[in-house]
């Protein structure tokens, strides 16, 4: 498995976190910005970590900006991505077996280092229910055209 990691400079420290988790478990990822706390503009880092994802390129990806909401928002707005902020072990479980999702978003101000290592885990471990409703209905907003 493959991970694009990008965030903000509210994010940034949580991130750094995060990048030691993978190593740690051998995990391949692509870091995406930003490389500091100096203020950035998020939306650019969460559209290349959601076309990396979107293009197949990295299998999944993790996006943190201060409360995770702005990221989760850029991110939905590219093409087949399901970016879900998560702050808990079984959301973001449940956001893998029912929705696919394949953006996780944290908040770096919210959320503590060993919760986003179990968030995390939680994210990569989970497989999608396919199959069912829940296919359907991710087949359902994948389809989805705008007016």
């Amino acid at each position: 498995m493959t991970v694009a990691i990008g965030a903000d400079h509210a994010g940034y420290n949580l991130k750094e976190e995060i990048k030691k988790f993978l190593t740690e478990f051998h995990i391949a990822y692509t870091d995406y910005g930003t490389n500091s706390t100096e203020p950035v503009d998020y939306p650019e880092i969460a559209v290349s970590v959601a076309k990396a994802v979107a293009n197949s390129k990295m299998d999944r990806g993790i996006l943190i900006c201060g409360t995770g909401i702005g990221m989760s928002i850029v991110a939905n707005k590219i093409p087949g991505i399901r970016a879900a902020l998560c702050y808990s072990e079984e959301i973001t479980v449940l956001s893998r077996r029912h929705n696919n999702a394949n953006i996780l978003t944290m908040g770096g101000r919210f959320t503590q280092p060993q919760i986003a290592r179990k968030i995390v885990k939680a994210f990569l471990d989970t497989e999608f229910e396919a199959g069912g409703r829940h296919e359907r209905r991710v087949k359902l907003i994948h389809n989805l055209t705008l007016v």
